[in-house]
């Protein structure tokens, strides 16, 4: 397994927060070491520390194939598992974790496209000056389409309940 560590701290973060950042990544990349090795696949694991958030990564070493099984359809195994990966690091340090994992570039990959989306109803709002409700969309997804509305330099909100909240692009 490969592990590598890179940090981007946001100003206001000190040390502290980053070194328990990185340790909430060490205990999740132990967890899903384990988990590959149970399942009897190979993946290169990446860690790293995104704004506030650890963000573990399993890289496809050799066929990304094998790991597809870790994603499931529509990543919902990979949801799964991104929870039980916060449930170990939290049985460990006993706090809360915002820890986001990503299986053979599932979340990478659904964040361009769901960051081109939000760009381009964007723009559609701004020529019509209508608002625009999107498909209900999980919280990841939510929140990378409030950020690029946010780049085009336009409001969203969500409404609706769970599991049917939706992004609502305002003019």
């Amino acid at each position: 397994m490969t592990e590598t560590t890179s940090s981007a701290p946001a100003p206001a973060e000190t040390g502290d927060a980053l070194s328990r950042l990185e340790q909430e990544g060490e205990i999740a990349a132990d967890y899903l070491e384990g988990l590959l090795d149970i399942a009897d696949l190979d993946g290169d694991i990446d860690m790293d520390v995104e704004g506030d958030r650890a963000a573990v990564s399993i890289i496809a070493d050799g066929s990304a194939r094998d790991l597809q099984k870790l994603v499931g359809r529509d990543g919902e195994v990979l949801e799964a598992l991104q929870e039980l990966t916060r449930l170990a690091v939290h049985r460990e340090t006993g706090e809360r974790s915002r820890l986001m994992l990503d299986i053979a570039e599932h979340r990478a990959r659904k964040r361009e496209k769901l960051t081109a989306l939000g760009t381009e109803t964007a723009q559609r709002v701004k020529e019509t000056k209508e608002p625009i409700k999107l498909q209900p969309m999980t919280p990841f997804e939510r929140k990378v389409v409030h950020d690029a509305v946010a780049a085009a330099g336009l409001r969203s909100e969500s409404e609706g309940e769970e599991p049917q909240r939706r992004v609502v692009v305002l003019p």
